[in-house]
């Protein structure tokens, strides 16, 4: 079954692309989920599938099959959870390193999303689809730090439209590799899967979207350098595939950093520091810091004692 939306397309809106006026029309939905329609088959144009890049000439009818949502399949499991913020509309969260955000392969049990179900009772949007219930935006497993879950799909889509308009503030604290010069800067280069390794991501030109992280040295440490990022764009892996990029990668990092990895930090030393956004339905700015956890703050103590050896 599924929900069906038809629509003439205006002659006004004849040259623009098809996923760009769509979200106008079903404000509903996201840009993004729109276009995994379009993927799928789900939207026609006088009777034919068309693509995310149709570009509209004006007079054509369109139709767009929404499928409903299909019972939630996960169970809940109650599974401890370190809230910052609560509130009917939805719920900061400050997630350890080695969660889990959803499920995917290799990960069925113990995830943010199983805990959320516990937690919430049932009370999470729906716009994530059956396995990311409520979730907005996701950090990685082995990165650490604060994410902000929806309880309804108002929420959700307030929330995403700031993510969307770079009005959604996301800051985190990394130590990376070498020497990083310039005081600030930023990284302005586009991120698409890797062209032989489909679990990475990587920069490059073909099938890419644009991404820029902002940087700020904290300290410096010779080996290595303590810094502040800001996300301006959201994309997957992008502080450490950016940082890479410039060669500094994230300390700890086994994907995207040297083989000889940092064991003791298990993982990427990133935590998602500091967050700030307009509240869905009150309009009002709230914003939440999280303390650097033990692996952060033991780590930068070893390097203000002058160890500096890259795989300790």
């Amino acid at each position: 079954m599924s929900n069906d939306y038809r629509f003439v397309l205006p002659p006004e809106a004849a040259g623009e692309r098809l996923d760009k006026w769509l979200p106008g029309q079903l404000p509903e939905m996201t840009r993004s989920a729109l276009q995994k329609l379009m993927e799928s088959g789900q939207v026609c144009v006088d009777g034919k599938e068309v693509g995310k890049n149709y570009i509209i000439r004006g007079g054509e009818e369109i139709l767009v099959q929404v499928p409903q949502p299909r019972p939630l399949e996960l169970e809940a499991q109650d599974i401890p959870l370190d809230i910052v913020y609560e509130d009917s509309d939805l719920l900061v969260v400050d997630k350890p390193k080695g969660m889990v955000v959803h499920p995917a392969a290799g990960n069925y049990e113990g995830t943010l999303v199983h805990a959320l179900l516990h937690h919430c009772a049932g009370s999470l949007s729906g716009i994530g689809g059956v396995l990311r219930p409520g979730i907005v935006h996701r950090i990685d497993k082995n990165t650490s730090g604060l994410l902000i879950v929806a309880k309804n799909d108002t929420a959700h889509m307030g929330l995403a439209q700031q993510i969307q308009t770079h009005s959604f503030l996301r800051e985190y604290e990394a130590v990376v590799y070498g020497n990083v010069k310039q005081d600030e800067g930023a990284v302005c280069a586009s991120i698409g899967r890797h062209p032989s390794d489909r679990k990475k991501m990587a920069v490059t030109d073909k099938n890419a979207k644009s991404a820029v992280t902002h940087y700020r040295v904290l300290e410096r440490f010779g080996a290595f350098t303590y810094i502040r990022l800001r996300l301006e764009t959201g994309r997957t892996h992008q502080i450490r595939v950016h940082m890479s990029y410039i060669g500094h990668p994230v300390a700890g990092d086994d994907v995207y950093g040297p083989k000889k990895v940092i064991r003791q930090l298990n993982g990427q030393c990133l935590h998602a520091r500091h967050i700030g956004f307009r509240h869905p339905r009150t309009g009002e700015w709230l914003e939440f810091e999280s303390a650097l956890p033990n692996y952060f703050t033991a780590f930068l103590r070893k390097l203000r004692q002058g160890n500096t050896d890259e795989t300790v």
